[in-house]
């Protein structure tokens, strides 16, 4: 079922990755030249165009190393141990590219590089949690232990999901409440649509990074695995001569 799964992989992760590009750079194109200046925030608005679409996919990279925890503690499957430990390497880039592009967004518009916003504070805890998950990996040497101990420090650090992504309206502080919520829709169409391109660009780009890095760790498991069991079969054919 592995290897099947795998020759899938390899089979669709093209596409993921071409498309992907294809609607990264048409969104920028629509952001950064073809989109008018917003009315408030005037050409800083542009920044936004990579910062929001980087959060989005921080949070989605998130949520697939919660599910994936989950499922991992139900079925122990050693191949979404490594989709759950690739999505947590992913997540690292995409949270540390959002904080920085915040930052950048932030200086001109709120004139402060960085600022103790709630939303802000919980995004920075986030990256905390992904090292630490990541620092666990490294540290226990058990390969039956570290799964289980790491799926269960993914999904305690969960609870900063809900934290990040209602923060904006539970403390009411620098950070603008939801642009689309059940209340509806509060951006105009030509800030709507380059920002919905470049988020499904960093979804699929997401997904096909996931794939790459799921392969690989699969690969390189399955090599130890079977160097270890060449290594035994020498170590047992010399004691026995």
């Amino acid at each position: 079922m592995m290897n099947r799964f795998i020759r899938r992989i390899q089979r669709f992760k093209g596409w993921f990755g071409a498309i992907s590009a294809m609607c990264i750079f048409y969104g920028l194109y629509l952001g950064l030249l073809d989109s008018p200046p917003d009315y408030y925030q005037g050409e800083v608005v542009r920044i936004m165009y990579v910062h929001v679409p980087l959060a989005h996919t921080a949070l989605l990279a998130y949520m697939t190393l919660f599910i994936g925890s989950l499922w991992y503690l139900w079925k122990r499957d050693p191949l979404v141990d490594n989709m759950c430990q690739a999505a947590a390497g992913i997540t690292v880039a995409f949270t540390t590219l959002a904080l920085i592009t915040g930052a950048i967004w932030a200086k001109p518009t709120w004139n402060t590089w960085w600022t103790w916003d709630p939303k802000l504070v919980s995004f920075a805890v986030l990256l905390l949690i992904v090292s630490g998950y990541l620092m666990l990996r490294t540290f226990v040497e058990d390969p039956d232990k570290v799964g289980r101990y790491a799926a269960v420090l993914a999904i305690v650090g969960g609870i900063d999901l809900p934290i990040i992504y209602f923060s904006a309206e539970w403390w009411r502080t620098l950070h603008q409440p939801l642009s689309i919520s059940m209340r509806g829709v509060s951006m105009t169409g030509d800030i709507l649509l380059p920002l919905s391109i470049m988020s499904l660009g960093f979804n699929l780009l997401f997904i096909y990074m996931l794939m790459i890095r799921t392969q690989m760790l699969y690969l390189t498991n399955l090599l130890e695995a079977k160097k270890g069991r060449l290594l035994s079969q020498i170590h047992l054919s010399q004691s026995t001569s």
